[in-house]
């Protein structure tokens, strides 16, 4: 069973787009410092990626959809630390 390009190549964009997010989701988690973290940003950044979940989810597209599944429980995690520990 051959996986198609444009599947490999969105895994492969939604892997590294996630990744990228990791350092900073971890250091909020483990610091709690969210001084450095915009509200407005990650208010917005949180809802952006809420609606690309649905629209990977309308599409029926799993790159899309498991990628911002991770980054949407990331972002909201940041936004709610923003939230509590402002």
């Amino acid at each position: 069973m051959s996986v198609p390009l444009t599947e490999l190549v969105g895994y492969f964009a939604a892997a590294l787009t996630t990744l990228s997010f990791v350092p900073q989701a971890w250091h909020t988690f483990t610091t709690r410092d969210v001084s450095g973290v915009s509200l407005g940003m990650y208010s917005t950044f949180t809802v952006g990626v809420a609606l690309w979940l649905t629209y990977g989810l309308m599409l029926q597209a799993w790159p899309i959809v498991i990628a911002n599944i991770i980054t949407l429980t990331l972002s909201a995690g940041i936004l709610v630390m923003k939230l509590r520990y402002r």
